[in-house]
């Protein structure tokens, strides 16, 4: 007799369910299509070939843990109902009779419950994306892209989960992380080339690669074979002869990988460098390393700090000025721009093979810190609308003279050290002021951070949370190194036991400070500029007469000039004692519109100072109070009287 339509439905579905509970039971995929490499006791690591679609978590489980999954929710599940059903059955009847009679408060009690699950579930996947976020980006930026590049070459297919076979910490880019990677038993894949494209997609350096080949745990180790030093510091053996050795020009800012020394050439490399560092990165502790060593070896340094506290060692050592308030940057950068074109001038007498030989011709050499250059730029804008006149430039003259510094070459002998916590075009004052930054220092610097300051250099390196490393960039090329980590203390007395404390020349010979680049030998801080010169008419701006060049010497028998051991003290021109038309003739006429608005100002504004003496019927007032006030007075109350 033929097997009737129904006949066959029946044993079809009878053949689906002893199938299915076959599957159930061996826990194997309820679909019966296997996706991955996994076994009953082994987990997958990889899709097979030809699947298509989306593979789901599950698949990459082994089957015992599948079964054990399947078995412990059914148990859970059928105790749960037995319990409800049998155990409160006189209850529960009675419960779903008065539900079934009277809705309403079921449906009431049910649209409450909703609402707080719903309420419970936003607020538990807003957590749960919070706090996956970080491993989301590390997924995007560095695994996937290494997933991506590896799948062909060693046999994969392109759909299987990453993290199934890539074990990549997130701190990779530590000393002693450890990176590895299971491979296909089959082994039918070019070892040189899976290693170099892990090397470029992870932007690693001086790793090594150990190979396990041998039976199914076939995997290959990844880790740093010569990393910098995980701390270095001036006790560390050694380190104060190198700090001893280093050129006059190229200060030490740390070690690399092999204890390789990293320095900054700014005669031969970049006259200025950017350090680019988020808060807590320690952006002023490789200023301190850099700074200190520059003074050890004789140069002038200017800390521009309107933070006022960022280098507390810097204050009262011999060759440092210290500028803390807003009003005393605006003044150094401006004179020191002027100090830049007289030298300019007189680089242009000098012979070019002169000038190559005895760089120090021009002057000694002066390093400017630029603290937090984000701040105080909008600082300097800020107080030049407060003090600026009618008349005068809308744009700020210290920005102006920061830009002339920066562009001036490196025979003049001035150096920025610049530090911004993000150092957009606009925070520098341009793009083009930007790539005068020849050499850059990053630390804890993000992607887009990376690829705004240093875009030729590729692939990015992982920013690294261990204290003290970053990246010095030069050349087109990144260096991972250690920084050396001076404390206030040791920094201190590294700076003065150098040329300026010792009162000595180098043994370089230098000549005498510039005109105006006075040094007071009783804290040994530059004090004062060359006074501004009259406006130049045709140029349409201020600016320095040419100097007289020194005569000409014969090297041959030319002597050191070493200073008295206590020479005389330079008077201090902001501690003279002058009458009104006095300081506004020889002080303040760059700063006040005229005599007539300073005695107006005397009578009118209660925060013009006092006087400190008298002489006869003249009072006498501090030239350092006055031009203090002069600084800071309201626009109003000079404007009227231009």
């Amino acid at each position: 007799m033929a097997q009737t339509k129904f006949d066959k439905q029946v044993e079809e579905s009878a053949e689906s369910v002893a199938f299915g509970i076959g599957r159930f039971l061996c826990g194997r995929p309820m679909d019966g299509e296997r996706k991955t490499d996994a076994t009953f006791w082994r987990r997958g690591t990889r899709v097979l070939p030809k699947v298509e679609g989306k593979v789901s978590r599950s698949s990459y489980r082994a089957g015992w843990q599948r079964l054990t999954f399947r078995v412990s929710g059914l148990a859970a599940t059928g105790g749960a109902g037995y319990w409800a059903l049998w155990e409160n059955q006189d209850s529960t009847f009675a419960t779903a009779r008065d539900i079934w009679e009277n809705p309403d408060p079921a449906l009431a009690t049910l649209e409450t419950g909703g609402i707080a699950v719903a309420s419970a579930a936003a607020a538990g996947g807003v957590a749960y994306g919070l706090l996956t976020r970080k491993r989301r980006e590390f997924m995007r930026e560095w695994v996937t892209p290494l997933h991506e590049a590896l799948a062909v070459p060693l046999g994969m297919s392109e759909l299987t989960d990453p993290r199934r076979y890539l074990h990549v910490p997130r701190d990779f880019s530590d000393d002693d992380a450890q990176i590895r990677i299971d491979v296909p038993t089959h082994m039918r894949f070019n070892e040189d080339l899976v290693a170099d494209l892990i090397v470029k997609k992870l932007a690693l350096e001086n790793v090594s690669f150990t190979w396990r080949r041998a039976g199914k745990d076939t995997h290959v180790i990844v880790k740093k074979r010569k990393a910098p030093p995980k701390k270095l510091s001036l006790s560390d053996p050694g380190v104060r002869e190198i700090l001893a050795k280093m050129p006059e020009s190229a200060p030490l800012i740390g070690l690399g990988s092999g204890k390789k020394k990293v320095s900054v050439d700014l005669d031969a490399d970049s006259p200025h460098v950017l350090i680019s560092a988020g808060t807590g990165g320690g952006k002023s502790t490789i200023l301190r390393c850099i700074t200190c060593q520059f003074v050890h070896n004789g140069a002038l340094a200017f800390v521009l700090d309107f933070k006022r506290i960022s280098h507390t060692w810097a204050r009262g050592v011999p060759g440092v000025t210290y500028c803390r308030d807003i009003g005393e940057i605006h003044d150094a950068l401006v004179r020191l721009a002027q100090e830049g074109r007289r030298r300019l001038a007189l680089a242009e007498d000098l012979a070019d093979d002169v000038l190559e030989k005895e760089p120090w011709r021009v002057g000694p050499r002066i390093v400017i810190l630029l603290e937090e250059v984000n701040a105080t730029m909008a600082q300097l804008k800020r107080y030049w609308a407060k003090i600026r006149e009618s008349g005068d430039p809308k744009t700020s003259p210290a920005v102006d003279a920061l830009a002339e510094i920066l562009f001036m070459g490196r025979q003049v002998r001035l150096h920025v050290l610049l530090v911004a916590q993000s150092a957009t075009a606009q925070a520098v004052g341009g793009p083009a002021m930007r790539e005068n930054f020849s050499t850059r220092i990053l630390v804890r610097y993000t992607l887009n951070a990376w690829r705004m300051l240093v875009p030729e250099v590729s692939p990015i390196p992982m920013a690294s949370e261990h204290p003290g490393r970053v990246q010095v960039v030069t050349r087109g090329r990144a260096q991972e190194t250690q920084v050396l980590n001076l404390s206030n203390a040791e920094a201190r007395e590294w700076a003065m036991s150098g040329v300026h404390a010792k009162n000595t020349t180098s043994l370089q010979k230098t000549p005498a400070p510039a005109a105006g680049l006075l040094t007071d030998a009783r804290n040994a801080s530059v004090t004062e500029f060359p006074p501004a010169p009259a406006a130049d008419s045709a140029a349409g701006r201020d600016d320095l007469a040419p100097p007289t060049s020194p005569p000409a010497t014969d090297s041959s028998d030319a002597t050191v000039v070493v200073p008295p051991a206590n020479p005389d003290p330079a008077p201090d021109p902001d501690e003279a004692v002058v009458g009104l038309r006095e300081a506004y003739e020889n002080h303040l006429t760059d700063i006040v519109a005229s005599l007539k608005a300073m005695r107006w100002a005397r009578q009118n504004d209660p925060d013009f100072p006092g006087p400190v003496d008298k002489r006869g019927a003249e009072f006498l007032y501090r030239v350092g109070d006055l031009k203090k006030w002069a600084r800071n007075r309201p626009r109003a109350g000079t404007t009227d009287f231009g």
